[in-house]
């Protein structure tokens, strides 16, 4: 008899090493992918049962590879994973096939559960209602992805958001929106 088999596709490595055990731990056959094209070419190879996608890596996006992989493994359920959660990237993954949308932290036991068929019909079934972001919510988010493409740095980040490095520091001490 043999595993099932899941596509785990992350960037950040920590994360992918300790995904990885913990779903071989739990019957699964696993492969792991840090981008899209190692992602694209392991799921040519093995058409797995299951996908678990980041949605921000770099190059290519986790919606370009769910695109790309419904044409190579139509039979692939996949989940999008992600760091950064709104309601118009849970839509556009859902639109593009994906069973499900979790955000970061997330353990095994969460993301396996969101591949759930009922989970699934629940979310089709009951209308999605888009509340769109405050202002204050896009500039945190915004903030946030560009100190984080700098690695940290605040220098850095204030120069790209093109604002003083004081105001960066001031706007980063409020509490999230």
């Amino acid at each position: 008899m043999s595993r099932p088999t899941l596509l785990l596709v992350d960037d950040d490595d920590t994360l992918r090493n300790r995904l990885t055990r913990a779903f071989s731990a739990r019957g699964y056959d696993v492969y792991a992918a840090a981008n899209y094209e190692e992602a694209i070419s392991q799921a040519i190879e093995a058409k797995p049962e299951r996908a678990v996608l980041d949605l921000k890596m770099p190059g290519r996006s986790g919606l370009d590879l769910l695109r790309d992989l419904r044409e190579v493994s139509p039979t692939t359920k996949a989940v999008l994973l992600t760091g950064y959660g709104s309601i118009s990237n849970a839509v556009e993954a859902i639109r593009l096939g994906a069973v499900n949308y979790v955000t970061k932290p997330a353990d095994a036991d969460e993301i396996l559960a969101a591949f759930d068929e009922k989970a699934a019909e629940d979310l089709t079934a009951s209308p999605i209602e888009y509340q769109p972001q405050s202002l204050a919510e896009a500039e945190w988010g915004h903030i946030h992805r560009v100190l984080d493409d700098c690695g940290g740095n605040l220098s850095e980040a204030a120069r790209l958001l093109g604002i003083p490095r004081r105001t960066l520091q001031r706007k980063l001490k409020k509490l999230a929106p």
